[in-house]
C-alpha cells in the first residue's frame, strides 16, 4: 500500500512540475506587439473614394487564358480613367506603359542614398463563373455602391489596392509632400492569369536600371477576424512568403470499345483510382518557416489554452498540426495541397472511353520543390498505364523565400498597422495562393503581402466568387493606411 502511494505521490509531484513549466515556459513568451502612438487621423470622403473605386469596377479588364477574348480597350479605357482621376500622379510621376498594358510609375525622393520602395497591385481581375451572374446582389460590373459597400469584380482583388495605392499618392501630392526615398508603383495586367508578361517586364525593366529595392509591398494578407480559433483580437497577417504552384496532368490511354464487354478498369476508373491515391495519401505537414514565425506572434495574443499549447510547442506540436489539418483554411499552411480540379473521359454511357484525364492542382510550401512534388505523385499514384507530366502550357512557380521581419519594409508596414488598427495583432504569415510579389525577387529580398481589407469566414468566398465587395468605410482605411506608409518609410 506504501509503495502504491509513492508510485502516485511521484506521479503527481510529475504531473506537477510539467504543470509548472509549462505555465512558466508560457509567460517566458510575452507579447510581441509594438506599443506605438495613433497616426493623426486625416479627414477623407469616404463616398468620392467609393465613387472612384466603383467607377474602375465598371472597365472589364478580365485575364482569360485565351488572348482573343482579351478586352484590351478595358485596360486602356482604364488607363485613362487613372490619368483623368489623378491628375498629380499623371503630371508629377513618370508613366511608362511595360509589356503592352501594365503600368509603372516612378515618384522621385529626395535621397537618393536610400534604397527604394515599390507599392504592387494589378489592374486584372477574374471571369464570373457561367451561369452565376444571377446570384450578384448586384452586376459584377456595374460597380454600384449600396448598403454601405461598393460591389462588384475586383473590389477586393485588387482594384481596392491598386485605387487606394493611387488615392494616397494623390492626396499627398496635394498637400505638397516630397518623399525622401523613390516610390515605385507597378500595376501588372496579368496577375489573374499567373502573371507571365506584366510584373516580370517591370522586374526586369527595374534591373537592367540596376535598381535594387528596399522592400515590395503587394496584396495577399489582411485583418481577419474569426479564422483563428483562441484568437479574440483582430489579426493583421502579413505575408514575408508565398507557397509555389503547379498542375500536374494524369493521362491514361486504353483500347475502346462496347461498354456491354468491358475489363476490370476503363480508363476512366484508372485515372479516378490514381487521384483517390493522391487525395489519400497528402504530403507531410509540419509547421516551419513562415507559419512557426506567424504562431510565434499570435501565441501571446490566445486564450490561455492555445497560448500553453503555441509556447510549448515541441511537446503540442502533434495536437497543433491535427488542429490545423481539419480546417482547410489552416492545413493550407502547413503542406503542398493536393486538389483534384479536373477530370475528362468518355463520349457516350455505352462507349468504354479510349482516352481520359485529370489534373491536380499543388500548392507548393517553402521547402518542397516542383521536383518533389512529380517525384511525390509517381511514387503515390505507382501505376505504369499512368501518364504523369505538368500540364502543358500552365505556370508553374517554386515556392518563394521567406523575407526577413527585421527588414525597414516589415518594420514600417507593422508601425503603420498598429498605428492605424491599434486592436489588431499583427503577425507574419504565409500566403497560401500567388501574388505578382514573386516576380519581383530579382530586385529585392525583402518582399511583403497586405492590404488591410477585413475579411471574416463569411468574406472569405467573395474574392474570385460571388458578391464581391468592400465597405465604403474600409476602402477608406486602405487609403489611410497606404498614406501613412508612405510617410513611416520616410521616418
Amino acid at each position: 500500500m506504501k509503495k502504491l502511494f509513492r508510485i502516485f505521490l511521484l506521479l503527481l509531484l510529475l504531473v506537477a512540475a510539467l504543470l509548472i513549466y509549462l505555465v512558466v515556459n508560457t509567460f517566458r513568451h510575452p507579447s510581441k506587439q509594438i506599443g506605438v502612438q495613433p497616426a493623426q487621423d486625416v479627414s477623407v470622403d469616404d463616398g468620392a473614394l467609393a465613387s472612384h473605386l466603383a467607377q474602375a469596377i465598371r472597365f472589364q479588364t478580365v485575364s482569360t487564358s485565351d488572348p482573343a477574348q482579351v478586352k484590351t480597350e478595358e485596360f486602356l479605357n482604364l488607363h485613362r480613367f487613372i490619368e483623368e482621376t489623378y491628375p498629380n500622379v499623371h503630371t508629377k510621376l513618370t508613366r511608362e506603359l511595360v509589356a503592352d498594358y501594365s503600368l509603372l510609375y516612378t515618384w522621385k525622393g529626395s535621397d537618393q542614398s536610400l534604397k527604394p520602395m515599390l507599392l504592387a497591385g494589378h489592374q486584372d481581375v477574374v471571369p464570373i463563373e457561367p451561369g452565376t451572374e444571377s446570384r450578384w446582389t448586384h452586376p459584377p460590373f456595374d460597380g454600384q455602391i449600396a448598403d454601405g459597400y461598393v460591389w462588384g469584380r475586383g473590389s477586393l482583388d485588387d482594384k481596392c489596392t491598386m485605387i487606394g495605392v493611387l488615392e494616397a499618392v494623390e492626396m499627398l501630392l496635394r498637400e505638397g509632400y516630397q518623399p525622401r526615398r523613390t516610390i515605385y508603383l507597378a500595376f501588372g495586367h496579368d496577375e489573374e492569369l499567373g502573371g507571365p508578361h506584366g510584373a516580370p517586364a517591370i522586374a526586369e525593366l527595374l534591373r537592367t536600371r540596376g535598381v535594387e529595392l528596399e522592400s515590395v509591398l503587394d496584396e495577399g494578407g489582411a485583418i481577419t477576424e474569426g479564422f483563428i480559433k483562441g484568437l479574440s483580437k483582430p489579426a493583421a497577417l502579413v505575408g514575408t512568403g508565398e507557397k509555389g504552384f503547379m498542375s500536374v496532368q494524369l493521362s491514361v490511354e486504353t483500347e475502346g470499345g462496347h461498354s456491354s464487354a468491358p475489363p476490370p478498369q476503363t480508363a476512366v476508373g484508372i485515372v479516378s483510382a490514381a487521384v483517390a491515391r493522391l487525395e489519400g495519401n497528402q504530403m507531410p505537414a509540419r509547421i516551419d518557416g513562415a507559419t512557426q514565425a506567424m504562431l510565434d506572434y499570435l501565441g501571446p495574443e490566445m486564450n490561455f489554452p492555445q497560448r500553453i499549447a503555441l509556447a510549448n510547442l515541441r511537446l503540442f506540436r502533434p495536437l497543433v498540426l491535427r488542429q490545423f489539418a481539419s480546417m482547410p483554411a489552416t492545413n493550407s499552411s502547413i503542406r503542398t495541397t493536393t486538389a483534384a480540379t479536373v477530370i475528362e473521359g468518355g463520349v457516350k454511357e455505352n462507349v468504354l472511353p479510349s482516352k481520359a484525364r485529370a489534373v491536380i492542382n499543388f500548392r507548393i510550401l517553402p521547402g518542397d520543390t516542383v521536383a518533389g512534388v512529380l517525384e511525390h505523385v509517381r511514387l503515390i499514384v505507382n501505376d505504369s498505364r499512368v501518364k504523369i507530366e505538368l500540364l502543358p502550357g500552365s505556370v508553374v512557380s517554386e515556392p518563394s523565400s521567406v523575407s526577413s521581419i527585421d527588414s525597414v519594409g516589415y518594420k514600417a508596414i507593422e508601425r503603420t498597422i498598429r498605428q492605424l488598427f491599434p486592436s489588431a495583432v499583427v503577425a507574419p504569415f504565409l500566403v497560401v495562393g500567388a501574388t505578382d510579389s514573386r516576380q519581383y525577387s530579382g530586385v529585392s529580398t525583402n518582399i511583403y503581402r497586405f492590404t488591410p481589407i477585413w475579411l471574416h469566414p463569411e468574406d472569405f468566398d467573395r474574392i474570385h466568387g460571388t458578391n464581391e465587395r468592400i465597405a465604403t468605410e474600409n476602402f477608406a482605411q486602405c487609403v489611410k493606411f497606404f498614406r501613412q506608409l508612405i510617410k513611416n518609410y520616410d521616418s
